[in-house]
């Protein structure tokens, strides 16, 4: 991983964004998103992840997020690897996938073109953090991750969109294990 690309302080929130694969739009399927759901869970629970506000849109994940217990990019480079390995499972396992050989093709592509890989890559490489040292900063990049899903419009509001933090934030309970910003 480069340099530029990694988590310099844990203690800190951060904003990360990692996108599939040529911008492959792979969480068309409930059941994909659902893997990258559980590993966030997990981690939260396991690894000590906070996560604040997270997104999942057709081929990028949205986070703000934070770590008391270990380094954050150690963290993500675990979810990251297990997703790719699930997501990439559940697509040859499921009969209902119509792009299946034109995905597996892509990911098995761009994994012979990075040498750590060993076959398929599913998730580019970078998370493109920014570290959140101010109020407004968590604020423009909440707003940002909550009205992803109202701008390329798969609902007209926010806290409508299952596989996001805005329904927490509008005072319901959403999939993932959120510490709300106050």
């Amino acid at each position: 991983m480069s340099r530029n690309y990694k988590i310099k302080d844990h203690s800190k929130l951060h904003f990360i964004s990692f996108a599939t694969v040529n911008w492959i739009d792979v969480f068309t399927r409930p059941a994909y998103k659902d893997i990258v759901v559980d590993s966030l869970n997990y981690c939260i629970k396991n690894k000590g992840l906070e996560v604040y506000a997270w997104c999942i849109m057709s081929n990028h994940v949205h986070l703000i997020i934070g770590s008391q217990a270990e380094i954050q990019s150690g963290i993500i480079r675990d979810l990251k690897k297990h997703t790719s390995k699930t997501i990439v499972k559940a697509i040859v396992d499921n009969p209902q996938e119509s792009r299946k050989e034109w995905m597996l093709w892509m990911f098995e592509r761009a994994g012979k073109l990075n040498t750590n890989n060993q076959t398929f890559q599913f998730w580019q490489q970078h998370n493109q953090p920014i570290e959140l040292n101010s109020n407004f900063l968590m604020e423009q990049k909440q707003d940002y991750i909550h009205n992803n899903p109202v701008e390329v419009g798969f609902v007209w509001e926010p806290q409508d969109y299952p596989y996001s933090s805005a329904i927490d934030y509008a005072g319901g309970k959403g999939m993932v294990e959120v510490i709300l910003l106050e």
